[in-house]
């Protein structure tokens, strides 16, 4: 089997709540994302999904995938999409960095594997663990009182994991962290997330501040070294996000003690083949994680719904269903969130079917 052509389409993603705002003031209200397709000599057609969230979260911007593509994609028209190591290492080999890029092609990659084989993209990555997956909402950043009154409607959709947008003054982040925290019930888990935006000594002021509560505090700041050295002086448990983008970084942030909780995000190590890598790694060191992307619609959900559901309950902090956030439906077949939690398809590949007037006409077309 063969790739003969590499097709990406772009897709405006708008939100139902609006807008979505995070540390430091920003603030998305669209989000551009990227929808590849696969195609290969055999018929099959693997599809793919990469969204930024905006370009100022990590360094990736949405254009820039498409602008990766014309650079990387004729180098694998005629490689074997199966061969998903040899794939890899070519992709690597002629575009250096930029995993956000090559991600939406791997995914495609592991489509078409599944497809080809008749079996799940979750039981490739080895196997369905559990009924289904649990799911957080992220609480946009706003007043206390708006975020607290956040809680009982996310609730009322099933969700029993809420994750807090702070990163902005410290005492006012103490005040939101403090307001959501009363409407909390048993068995809800709260997770503060500062998206980088506090500085050392910033951070664990609010540390301070809520000393009391039950939450657990998310990359407080920008640099590992800065937040191994608030969470040297933290109580509560400690999750890594932004500057946990390779294995040898999850590696040291596990011999360092720097952190209870890994994200791992698909686009950031450049795909499921090496997120996966990262994935059996911690589960083997018995890290806990939060499995998802960076922002997407139905086929980023569609992939995280897999790795998720094929990694072990105990260790699977979390995931989300970016699907639900946005208005526009992309493709059939994507998991649908069931009171807060999701099911990745038993279909064959990823077990989506691209909406193609939701799609339009490609932006871009390589190969035949």
């Amino acid at each position: 089997m063969r790739i003969t052509s590499i097709k990406a389409y772009r897709v405006e993603l708008g939100l139902h709540e609006g807008t979505y705002n995070w540390s430091g003031g920003k603030s998305v209200t669209t989000f551009d994302s990227t929808v590849v397709c696969v195609a290969t000599d055999a018929g099959i057609s693997g599809w793919g999904e990469s969204c930024p969230l905006g370009p100022v979260y990590l360094p990736s911007y949405a254009a820039g995938v498409r602008a990766g593509l014309i650079e990387l994609a004729p180098h694998l028209i005629g490689a074997d999409p199966t061969q998903l190591g040899p794939l890899n290492q070519l992709m690597d080999k002629c575009l250096k960095g930029h995993p956000y890029v090559k991600s939406a092609i791997d995914v495609a990659c592991w489509d078409i594997l599944g497809q080809l084989t008749g079996q799940s993209v979750c039981t490739l990555l080895g196997g369905r663990c559990g009924d289904a997956v649990v799911l957080y909402r992220a609480i946009s950043r706003d007043t206390p009182h708006a975020m607290a009154a956040k809680v009982a409607e996310y609730r009322a959709a099933g969700y029993t994991r809420f994750q807090l947008k702070v990163g902005d003054d410290p005492d006012l982040d103490i005040e939101r962290i403090r307001a959501v925290s009363q409407k909390l019930q048993s068995g809800d888990r709260l997770i503060a997330d500062a998206n980088t935006g506090w500085l050392p000594h910033e951070a664990l002021r609010v540390i301070r501040g809520v000393r009391d509560i039950d939450v657990y505090i998310e990359q407080p700041c920008a640099t590992y070294e800065e937040c191994l050295s608030v969470r040297q002086h933290c109580d509560h448990p400690f999750v890594l996000d932004e500057v946990i983008n390779d294995t040898a970084t999850l590696l040291r942030a596990h011999a360092d003690r720097a952190m209870d909780v890994a994200n791992l995000k698909i686009s950031k190590f450049g795909g499921l083949t090496k997120t996966k890598l990262a994935r059996d790694l911690a589960v083997e060191m018995g890290v806990a994680m939060t499995l998802e992307d960076t922002w997407g619609g139905d086929i980023v959900t569609a992939a995280i719904a897999h790795l998720a559901h094929s990694t072990p309950e105990a260790l699977r902090f979390t995931s989300t269903d970016f699907n639900s956030y946005v208005t526009l439906k992309i493709a059939d077949g994507a998991p649908q969130r069931e009171n807060g939690r999701m099911r990745a398809s038993t279909a064959p590949g990823l077990g989506i079917t691209p909406c193609m007037d939701a799609l339009g006409a490609p932006v871009l077309t390589i190969g035949a």
